[in-house]
């Protein structure tokens, strides 16, 4: 599975500023999907988070991480169309890590592999990486509405 940013506005709801994947590079659907996410110094929450040093919000690298999952269970479900209506809410992350800072300037690479689901509820192990190096990872949860 391959997916450029237009495409990727077909599968989920988000757009401008909230749209955080740039690029789907490789999935299979329902079962994970890789992402990417290129980091501008130009993003709003830079503005505030930190002035003198940007970093990006671990909230919004979970966020990325989600809706690289919300893009690997409605890819199966739907196809390339989406959910037909329905839309993907992230209801919980467990034992999240942050192992180190996202700058302007890096490629954020986003993991999320379905590990359950149990009805319209998705568990998730998601990653993210910048050079190969570890900068979160998480269980994350979201339910399909």
């Amino acid at each position: 599975m391959q997916l450029n940013s237009n495409e990727i506005q077909k599968v989920i709801p988000h757009r401008y500023p909230f749209q955080m994947v740039d690029k789907i590079i490789d999935g299979e659907g329902g079962k994970w999907a890789e992402g990417i996410k290129c980091v501008s110094a130009n993003e709003m929450h830079f503005m505030g988070h930190f002035p003198e040093e940007h970093v990006m919000p671990g909230v919004l690298i979970l966020e990325a991480l989600a809706q690289v999952g919300g893009i690997a269970v409605s890819y199966v479900e739907e196809g390339q169309e989406g959910l037909s209506g329905r839309i993907g809410y992230f209801t919980g992350v467990n034992n999240a890590r942050f192992k180190g800072m996202v700058k302007p300037g890096d490629v954020l690479v986003l993991r999320t592999e379905i590990v359950k689901k149990k009805g319209p509820v998705y568990v998730a192990d998601a990653t993210a990486k910048v050079d190969g190096k570890l900068v979160c990872k998480a269980e994350i949860m979201f339910a399909i509405a």
